[in-house]
């Protein structure tokens, strides 16, 4: 398969979808300098350069911090549109087709940001993108697990406005001590709104909290999951139901769950006939957008072209368009492949 100049060309024009990406987590420190010049704000660095040498992580909540500062940039409708805008055009050039974006409501409104700004500035970048560079893309709301469930419930219901721009709900923020099963009612309140459910588990959470996902939050896919190779059990739901899992390499050593991307696990996973897919999570922070994922991961892994080509075709399959417009999709894949 040599679709490109390079070997590496192939992968990154390999059609494909990004189901586990966080928007604020694709805002780069040239974007955010730009945003908090304009609002007046300003950024305990002092240029993009001091930004970057920040980003060092031992671990999730040592991200989390400087992630949430950095989010703290975002304040009119605009500067959502553009962050948004800005990865969708990213993502277009790596092959992506559809994106299914994680965003974090409650980041904002603790900062006194109303729904309406946020919810209509990511609103009009997904329709410019499907516009300007041909990619489908939806928005997944999460909830901060390390706050109350009452303020996930309060969160969702504030988000009913806006009912038509999302198409899941999601949990995010820091995994250990913050079980899936203290969010059962709101999960429950998603679907009887006809929302899709997904949630992170198995990242630094035991196993356990992929078998709360499933089962007391009737998650569609686990973002993640990499922890489940530690239960055969588990292995074994997850490979006969074929339950996506959002692996993101780049995150997993960046936040210490893997000393290498020559250690990941996910060759494993393959092996196990899990439905796995590849993905940024915070691009930004990490290190790298979605081909660039692909390429490190099958150079590290030394995975096969037809490997990288079956999980393109498994993050397809797990989006949640309907069934012609995956089809599409996959045929996409198919002429693309073919033309190799």
């Amino acid at each position: 398969m040599g679709n490109g100049t390079t070997p590496y060309d192939f992968l990154r024009g390999l059609p494909k979808a990004e189901l586990h990406v966080h928007i604020e987590g694709t805002l780069e420190p040239e974007l955010m300098f730009e945003i908090a010049e304009r609002n007046e704000l300003a950024i305990p660095h002092r240029n993009v350069a001091e930004l970057r040498a920040a980003y060092e992580f031992a671990n999730l909540q040592e991200f989390l911090d400087i992630y949430y500062e950095g989010a703290a940039v975002l304040q009119t409708e605009r500067d959502f549109y553009d962050m948004t805008l800005d990865y969708l055009q990213r993502a277009a050039g790596d092959g992506v087709r559809r994106a299914e974006m994680f965003f974090d409501p409650q980041t904002h409104t603790e900062r006194d940001i109303p729904f309406a700004v946020f919810m209509e500035g990511m609103h009009a970048a997904t329709i410019t993108g499907a516009r300007e560079f041909g990619i489908s893309s939806g928005l997944i709301l999460c909830f901060l697990r390390h706050l109350p469930p009452e303020s996930a419930m309060a969160t969702f219901e504030a988000s009913l406005p806006y009912r038509d721009m999302i198409i899941g709900v999601g949990l995010d923020s820091s995994e250990v001590g913050f079980p899936p099963t203290l969010f059962t009612d709101v999960y429950a309140r998603a679907a009887s709104e006809g929302l899709h459910r997904v949630a992170h588990a198995g990242e630094e959470g035991p196993p356990q909290y992929v078998w709360g996902a499933l089962d007391a939050l009737g998650a569609e896919r686990i973002d993640h999951g990499v922890r489940s190779l530690e239960d055969p059990s588990l292995v074994a739901r997850l490979a006969e139901e074929q339950v996506p899992l959002t692996v993101c390499p780049f995150s997993n050593v960046r936040l210490g769950g893997v000393a290498r991307l020559e250690d990941h696990v996910l060759p494993r996973m393959l092996d196990a006939a899990l439905n796995v897919s590849i993905n940024s999570d915070d691009p930004a922070y990490f290190g790298g957008y979605v081909g660039d994922n692909y390429i490190d991961t099958q150079k590290a892994l030394s995975l096969s072209d037809e490997a990288m080509v079956t999980i393109a075709r498994n993050s397809i399959e797990a989006t949640f368009l309907d069934k012609a417009d995956k089809q599409v999709l996959l045929a996409e894949l198919d002429d693309y492949i073919a033309a190799g």
